[in-house]
């Protein structure tokens, strides 16, 4: 008889190899990338405001250069990834990402501080993008919610100890120095390309991104990410300024075990993925996520932020493995490039929508109660999720009514 699983619902018998030597050469490209855009990422702006004239308006302007060089580039990333493939994308993404940054102390002109920030914006866009769909190609099937979940461990590692890293060195060694060693990180990652699979035909027919964004099977999963990421845009941006002051080491505590809890939790929800399916983690991810919300508005208990923070970390986390794994896996290998970009546009998209719209609403009614008219906003993903758990249940009926 044949098998009753969908693709939401495997169940591992033999499970295949998972470490193999190209990925262990992606994991090289992929500290590359993130420990070179996270180090300059406090840096660059500090850059910027010393400038003659500087001020907080030109730390914003190049963040936000930054940002939307990185937004332009996911959207370019799968058309010219279909040209010339992902292993070239990715190697001209590093290259993009680490050259720019030997040269940005040659001005503080601000003209070339932005033209440097748009030009590794594209640079660490095609690295998400084209190295995503590199290591979707990587990963066995049967193993694909925990394999993109280990990436996510090696991307946060890098993430972890740069923001703080490159901050302490720019102030102890200067912005030349940092912005050498971000430089060199990235163009030295690049020996590990070659190592990478070329190109190969693809199964099935291109996918575009607004064509992907409108499906259900990936839209839904998009949605659910991006409004999540609403909350962690709050907590990155605003959580120093909600917590009452005098609470610095509070602050700091969140701020690392939200990302810790995360990478922790990236990881459990992968595994739990590959056996039982990835869409029945949605709902749950975000009932907590936004749980962690709604307890970080006690902005005046220094403990309930930390727990709060970590409780977000626990769900962001399986929303993060969940919605990736599910849109790898409902798209044909020539689909990977647009699921990477997707995903990473609603990260970013969301995070920014975040910090923006806590920012006017916070002004309005103060920070503890837009903290907890985030977490409401945040409960407003259950409709797709809930609308993915019911149509990943359908879609298993029918292959079950198939195989009878």
């Amino acid at each position: 008889m044949a098998s009753s699983m969908g693709p939401d619902d495997r169940v591992d018998e033999a499970r295949p190899r998972l470490m193999t030597r190209p990925l262990l050469l992606r994991f090289v490209t992929v500290v590359g990338s993130s420990a070179s855009f996270h180090l300059l990422l406090p840096v660059v702006p500090a850059y910027a405001q010393s400038a003659p004239g500087g001020g907080s308006d030109k730390a914003g302007l190049v963040t936000g250069a930054l940002m939307l060089a990185t937004v332009a580039g996911e959207l370019t990333a799968p058309w010219l990834a279909a040209r010339c493939g992902y292993r070239v994308m990715l190697g001209a993404g590093l290259f993009l990402l680490g050259a720019p940054a030997l040269a940005l102390t040659v001005s503080q002109s601000m003209a070339w501080i932005v033209v440097v920030c748009l030009v590794r914006g594209f640079g660490f866009a095609f690295t998400l993008v084209a190295g995503g769909a590199l290591t979707a190609s990587l990963i066995p099937p049967e193993r694909r919610g925990e394999g993109l979940a280990l990436i996510g461990v090696v991307a946060g590692v890098p993430l972890l100890v740069g923001l703080p890293l490159g901050a302490w060195l720019a102030l102890h060694t200067g912005y030349g120095p940092v912005c050498s060693v971000a430089a060199l990180i990235a163009l030295v990652s690049i020996a590990a390309v070659p190592g990478l699979p070329g190109r190969k035909a693809a199964s099935g027919p291109p996918l575009g991104v607004f064509a992907g964004a409108c499906s259900g099977a990936l839209g839904r999963p998009t949605a659910v990410f991006a409004v999540t990421a609403v909350g962690a845009g709050f907590v990155v941006t605003f959580l120093p300024l909600a917590v009452a002051p005098g609470h610095s080491g509070v602050v700091a505590a969140a701020l690392f075990v939200q990302p810790a809890a995360a990478t922790a939790s990236r990881w459990f929800a992968g595994r739990r993925a590959d056996r039982r399916g990835a869409a029945g983690l949605l709902v749950p991810g975000l009932a907590v996520s936004a749980a962690g919300i709604f307890v970080i508005a006690l902005t005046g208990v220094p403990a309930a932020v930390v727990v709060g923070a970590a409780v977000f970390g626990i769900g962001f986390g399986v929303i993060q493995s969940a919605t990736l794994t599910l849109m790898y896996t409902r798209v044909p290998s020539s689909g990977y490039g647009t699921v990477s970009a997707l995903w990473n546009l609603a990260y970013d998209a969301g995070m920014g929508i975040g910090a923006v719209g806590f920012g006017m609403v916070a002004g309005v009614t103060g920070y503890p109660w837009a903290i907890v008219l985030t977490a409401f906003l945040m409960l407003t993903a259950l409709v797709p999720a809930w609308c993915d758990r019911t149509a990943a249940r359908t879609r298993r009926a029918r292959t079950r009514g198939i195989g009878r």
